[in-house]
């Protein structure tokens, strides 16, 4: 194993067990990924991130397939899909956090756009959030539409499912999903009440633009 391979799989453990613990998600849900030239480490399945080993890891290349022993979270396909839509991205992280899964189920949010910018750091971090259609996880038709979605954003919801987000790299895709978390939450507590979000030019002008 090389260094580089060694410090990638080592902070995916880190972050993973972060995520957890920051209750981000929950048992053994979600997964996170990084990609190294046309490999990509992924949690495996059926293990929470809470105890994730090195070990623990999967190799899968950019389609998809096996490349260890280890065995790769049945999401895996989906990170390859986005990682093939996004070439400048090495890190994807997907969960089923709270709040953003809650709008995941929602019956009448836009679909092309699913948080309004409360914030400027939404604006600055998310910028738009698209929904992909509800598939079953593991699904390779999931994979396919993500991939479709994520040509044109870097974070997304799934319907009835939760948010995935690719970064520059693991603290950049955390940062993202972070700031959707806590946007989830405040248009939750905000419904029904009327808001105030940023001006169409003034979200605009805010819209990351190197993801």
């Amino acid at each position: 194993m090389t260094d580089l391979v060694n410090r990638a799989m080592n902070r995916v453990v880190e972050v993973s067990r972060y995520v957890h613990e920051r209750g981000l998600t929950h048992g053994s849900t979600g997964n996170l990924s990084v990609r190294l030239g046309d490999e990509i480490v992924v949690t495996p399945t059926g293990k929470s991130l809470r105890t994730l080993e090195v070990v623990d890891l999967a190799i899968i290349g950019l389609n998809g397939e096996a490349r260890s022993s280890a065995k790769a979270s049945k999401e895996a396909v989906l990170h390859a899909a986005v990682f093939r839509a996004r070439p400048g991205a090495t890190a994807v992280i997907h969960t089923h956090s709270r709040f953003s899964t809650a709008v995941s189920c929602l019956r009448d949010i836009d679909e092309s756009d699913a948080l309004p910018p409360l914030t400027a750091y939404y604006a600055m971090r998310v910028g738009k959030l698209p929904v992909v259609p509800y598939f079953p996880p593991g699904d390779p038709e999931l994979a396919v539409r993500a991939g479709l979605v994520a040509e044109g954003s870097h974070a997304m919801l799934l319907r009835n499912h939760g948010p995935l987000v690719a970064g520059r790299d693991l603290d950049h895709a955390l940062d993202v999903l972070e700031e959707l978390e806590q946007t989830a939450e405040l248009s939750l507590l905000l419904e029904g009440r009327r808001t105030s979000p940023l001006e169409p030019d003034a979200a605009r002008r805010l819209h990351p633009t190197d993801n």
